[in-house]
């Protein structure tokens, strides 16, 4: 797909394009990335839903939006166009990830190693407060990390993915 980006923010725009698409066809939009690898660009749509996404679920949201991201041509270069569910082990980027996974086991790497050495933590994620990621270690005892000092934060061995609940 090729367009031309008239302003704004491209993942921002596309966002507002796609979410009411995905809404309309019973999925939750969990993210959108615009990223380059190599020489091509990719437009990373993640989609969701209770009980989990189907290759079906996938084509019908690739169907829905291919027309109207060509007829909105927010993005100046080519790129390709990949729909997909964000995993099992998905990533938390935005706060209503944080909120809709309270209560469940996290992994989150660390730029640098905490004072023991670690640079990967387990916790059931308590939720996030600001810049703070809450967590709770095995013992519930409550701790915070600043969201800045975490690579990443992703659901760890999520035995119970169809059970997950969406409250929006």
């Amino acid at each position: 797909m090729a367009g031309k980006k008239h302003g704004g923010n491209t993942v921002a725009t596309v966002t507002s394009i796609v979410k009411p698409i995905a809404e309309k066809l019973g999925l939750i939009l969990w993210d959108v990335r615009f990223v380059k690898e190599g020489a091509s660009w990719y437009l990373r749509i993640f989609i969701d839903k209770a009980g989990g996404v189907t290759l079906d679920d996938c084509e019908a949201m690739s169907r829905a939006v291919s027309d109207p991201l060509d007829e909105a041509d927010p993005i100046s270069q080519a790129y390709f166009l990949e729909i997909s569910s964000p995993g099992i082990e998905r990533e938390l980027t935005r706060p209503e990830h944080f909120e809709a996974m309270k209560g469940r086991e996290v992994s989150v790497n660390l730029f640098r190693p905490t004072e023991d050495g670690e640079k990967e933590i387990i916790a059931t994620l308590v939720g996030l407060d600001g810049d703070s990621i809450m967590l709770a270690d095995l013992d519930g005892v409550n701790f915070e990390i600043n969201k800045k000092d975490a690579v990443s934060v992703k659901l760890y061995d999520c035995e119970d993915y169809g059970d997950l609940d969406y409250d929006e």
